[in-house]
């Protein structure tokens, strides 16, 4: 199953992860509709970095995901439906766990709802590695027990099991999609690698951050993308779940060094506690089996850590200043 000619909806086409997946899905062949956060001010998120090419083949679709009707008026006439409209923040979730359930739950409600009344023909739900909360045993398969060790993870875990509960319910055609820890260019600069490289790049040799002892598996931007591509031409059983992944984890402090021997810098940690999680709410490792995804959708990855990281850095080195001028903010 071809995605050439299909009307793709993309939710959170604005963002990071989703601005990739628009220009994975265009260079397919496809129609692609993107359902971006509602802006006064006409922004589109990274959408508007996309090249003026990728641009001309999307239609672009401002609404708010909490909006039932929204979200229905926006999967009207598409056949394909690639969710990843979600708030990300961990510790903003802290702070704010009913917004996340209103964006998370009920925006992935209302967008199984969409899909289920107007027979969508194909729906992937964006997951995320934190539901398994620190695993059991590693690396990680799809098999393991769901965690919830933030507000941020519990909200996409119950996303996750309303996609299993319309899969089983009303054979809605639904893949829920586990990426792990996915960097590259566009990336918020709450998130660990732009936070180290940010500081670096603008020239500081002491960098803050929380702990660096945890370890994760990143996943490419790229490869991240080509996966919803994958995901969304393949015929599977409604309720499927795949994670992606390297099957490769490092710490934090293993990024500052790979980070600075790139760049040929010296640097020193220093602890930043705003970015420490609640003892019980930390992950302490997040490593996957990615071998259902090459087995059920053909993905593997194919940009290591330290190409990835030097491709991140040739993005964000030119950005630097403008953001310190203001006129930037990533």
């Amino acid at each position: 199953m071809s995605l050439l000619g299909r009307n793709v909806l993309v939710t959170g086409a604005e963002g990071f992860i989703g601005s990739h997946v628009v220009e994975q899905v265009v260079a397919a062949g496809a129609h692609v509709r993107a359902f971006v956060w509602y802006d006064p001010n006409g922004r589109r998120g990274w959408l508007e970095e996309l090249d003026d090419a990728v641009l001309d083949a999307v239609e672009v679709w401002p609404g708010d995901i909490r909006d039932r009707g929204d979200v229905d008026d926006a999967v009207a006439g598409c056949d394909t439906v690639l969710h990843l409209a979600a708030l990300i923040s961990i510790p903003h979730s802290y702070r704010s766990p009913e917004a996340f359930v209103a964006t998370n739950v009920v925006g992935t409600l209302n967008v199984l709802e969409g899909c289920r009344r107007h027979g969508v023909a194909r729906l992937v739900q964006t997951s995320t590695s934190e539901v398994y909360g620190t695993p059991d045993t590693v690396p990680i398969t799809e098999a393991h027990e769901l965690r919830a060790q933030s507000p941020y993870s519990a909200t996409k875990i119950a996303a996750d099991k309303l996609c299993e509960s319309y899969a089983n319910s009303f054979d809605l055609p639904v893949t829920v999609l586990r990426p792990f820890n996915t960097f590259g260019p566009r990336q918020s600069a709450r998130a660990v690698i732009p936070t180290i490289l940010g500081q670096l790049l603008s020239g500081r040799r002491r960098l803050e951050l929380g702990s660096v002892i945890p370890r994760r598996d990143f996943t490419f931007v790229a490869d991240t993308a080509a996966a919803f591509a994958l995901a969304a031409s393949t015929d599977l059983d409604p309720g499927t779940v795949i994670q992606l992944g390297t099957g490769t984890a490092v710490s934090v402090a293993d990024l500052v060094d790979m980070t600075a021997a790139i760049l040929g810098l010296a640097v020193e940690v220093v602890k930043d506690d705003c970015r420490v999680r609640p003892d019980r709410s930390e992950v302490q490792v997040l490593l996957s089996d990615p071998s259902r995804a090459a087995a059920l959708i053909g993905w593997r990855p194919t940009v290591g850590l330290e190409e990835g990281l030097r491709r991140t850095i040739s993005w964000l080195e030119p950005r630097v200043d403008r953001a310190r001028a203001g006129d930037f903010h990533w």
